[in-house]
């Protein structure tokens, strides 16, 4: 049997190590489905991929304006990538406000592939264009591909019983196959994908079929394009792979978490954009013991985490910066009463309601002091989608083993960006499973473990184990309500004591590249992949330029002092104000330069190393 791409080619192959592409729209015009099927396609077919979805805050934005317009980047490569792409390659426009939103971001010679049936009177006057582009030579700079995709479409799908608006909805899988046939990837994936999504609505599985096919097959027979593009499969490490965004992966990662700690999962939450996710895929999984609980609002939520993990359970609840704050007072409760749960926030652009679907990192000190009194709580964040999983376990770990609650920062370009996740062997995964008191005649509801001061997790209705439960300050051991000055004094230093010790139970800081040397790029979160990549750029132009990337941020690992003492110059990039920078100046008065943007978007590489190089430059002055 044979399939699309097994026929000989008949234009030259072209061979590159990575391609970006772009997919631009309407909110309605389905990029996003449109993007994730050539990111499903291009991960079956073995290659490094990242992406970076970027959708409206508005349901219903006015169809055909720039605020309405909805993209899907997806950089995928034969080499080991971390970024999705600072340009796009190719940029796929399915109307006048698509292009005028993205057309900046293609680098000269780029490709712009667009559906010139779009571009009407009426439409250019909603992006604002005076007049066409595809005729006043605005894009002379690009390589521009004028392809009348929605008349090609229609009549792809005459015969069919749909109304002209239903025909219209499926372009983005003629566009799709388009593009499929010029990097040589196969359809098979997404027909088996079309089939099995609209096995109910034949109609409409037809009608979606029949686009992907002529589009590739528009691809084959027109005599517009001059070369083919190849981007072979990556080199990636032995095992079994699937593609897989950050709010997927912690949810999968708190799920093995429950197995791995022997108790059932409790997740209470309130949707939230980017968050909401979580809670789709967890009420998925209530065939492993899953809970899943959809609250009134936000206080209810970790109201009743709270009450979950009293009654023994591993408990879990998530929202976003917004959401956060209305949880802090819950918080605080949490750390009084010391019991297990983890509160995960993808973190979005902000303050209030903010940019509820852009990325951002500005709820660190959030975490850190977004609470009444003195409230230290564990803090941890994943760097990379994949990444979500391990730091969920590693969540859920702090939390059983120290008795306290912990913060789990995510953010939206992790939650909904995707990679290739390597499936772990359940062996190779960690017991973070921990006992209930049960020995009533040694019970004291605040003695603590001389190892990580917890105290002991006494679950409601054990004989002899009653106590009392509350935000009132305890008496040590005995877990009274205490007005005591010295008793306060001594619970708050214990609070604080245990959560500092959790330094001797995390990994030192891992450091990329040399030992020492001029410059330490060191961040956090989704930064990870334009420092990292920054950084491997300067290395190899012979710069003594290492990388760092935070994980656990409360507290920090027991070597940063030491390793930020070991260079010269320490540069911070991150997607707020500077709160890292802060915190790091504060805790080991080193002089750190914070590079500080809140657009809404990753930082582009060159911009890291632009900084990079400045701080090189000033050492050398010197």
């Amino acid at each position: 049997m044979t399939t699309e791409t097994d026929q000989p080619p008949s234009l030259p192959i072209q061979e590159l190590e990575r391609v970006t592409i772009r997919f631009a729209g309407d909110s309605g015009d389905g990029m996003q489905l449109t993007g994730s099927q050539f990111t499903r396609t291009a991960a079956v077919y073995g290659n490094d991929i990242a992406t970076l979805p970027d959708f409206p805050a508005e349901i219903r934005a006015p169809a055909g304006s720039l605020p309405g317009v909805s993209g899907f980047q997806i950089s995928f490569s034969s080499a080991d990538i971390h970024t999705p792409g600072d340009q796009p390659d190719v940029l796929v426009a399915m109307n006048p406000a698509a292009l005028k939103a993205n057309a900046g971001d293609v680098p000269p010679g780029g490709a712009i592939v667009v559906n010139e049936d779009a571009f009407t009177e009426q439409n250019l006057k909603k992006a604002g264009y005076a007049e066409s582009p595809l005729k006043d030579g605005s894009l002379n700079d690009y390589t521009v591909f004028e392809i009348p995709i929605s008349k090609l479409n229609a009549r792809a799908l005459e015969g069919l019983d749909m109304s002209t608006k239903q025909v219209d909805l499926t372009k983005n899988f003629f566009a799709l196959g388009i593009m499929f046939w010029l990097y040589e990837r196969s359809m098979d994936p997404t027909v088996a994908w079309i089939e099995k999504k609209f096995a109910g609505r034949p109609v409409v599985a037809e009608a979606n079929l029949r686009a992907l096919k002529a589009g590739y097959a528009f691809g084959e027979t027109t005599e517009i394009f001059h070369t083919r593009n190849r981007v072979r499969p990556a080199k990636l490490p032995p095992g079994t792979y699937r593609n897989i965004t950050g709010n997927e992966a912690t949810a999968l990662g708190f799920v093995a978490a429950t197995k791995l700690a022997k108790r059932e999962l409790f997740y209470g939450s309130y949707p939230i954009t980017p968050a909401s996710d979580i809670l789709h895929q967890l009420s998925t999984y209530k065939h492993f013991g899953v809970r899943t609980f959809q609250a009134e609002d936000e206080i209810a939520a970790i109201g009743s985490t709270i009450g979950a993990a009293f009654g023994g359970a591993l408990a879990l609840t998530a929202s976003s910066g917004p959401g956060i704050a209305l949880k802090g007072e819950a918080m605080g409760l949490a750390v009084m009463v010391e019991l297990p749960l983890v509160i995960v926030n993808v973190q979005r652009g902000g303050p209030s309601t903010g940019l509820p679907t852009k990325n951002e990192q500005s709820d660190l000190l959030q975490a850190m002091y977004g609470r009444n009194g003195d409230a230290p709580m564990p803090v941890v964040a994943p760097a990379t989608p994949s990444e979500c999983f391990d730091m969920a376990i590693e969540a859920s770990r702090l939390a059983l083993k120290y008795m306290t609650p912990v913060v789990y920062l995510s953010d939206a370009l992790l939650a909904t960006g995707s990679e290739p996740w390597r499936i772990p062997e359940p062996s190779d995964l960690p017991d973070i499973s921990v006992p209930n008191h049960t020995d009533p005649d040694t019970f004291q509801p605040y003695d603590r473990d001389p190892d990580t001061l917890a105290r002991p997790w006494a679950v409601p209705g054990t004989p002899g184990m009653e106590h009392r439960i509350g935000g009132l300050e305890k008496l040590d051991v005995l877990g009274t309500v205490s007005y005591d000055a010295d008793n306060h004094q001594r619970m708050t230093d214990l609070r604080a004591s245990k959560i500092a010790g959790i330094a001797d139970d995390i990994p030192d800081l891992e450091v990329h590249g040399p030992d020492t040397g001029d410059l330490l790029i060191l961040g956090w979160g989704s930064t990870y992949g334009a420092l990292r990549t920054a950084t491997e750029r300067l290395q190899r132009a012979g710069h003594a330029v290492a990388h760092a990337q935070l994980r656990h941020l409360n507290p920090f690992p027991r070597n940063t002092g030491d390793v930020l003492a070991s260079y010269k110059r320490v540069l911070i990039p991150e997607i707020n104000t500077g709160q890292l920078r802060l915190l790091i100046r504060g805790r080991y008065l080193v002089d750190a330069v914070g590079l500080n943007r809140v657009r809404g978007k990753p930082f582009p590489v060159p911009e890291v190393m632009r900084a990079a190089r400045l701080l090189l430059d000033e050492e050398e002055d010197r």
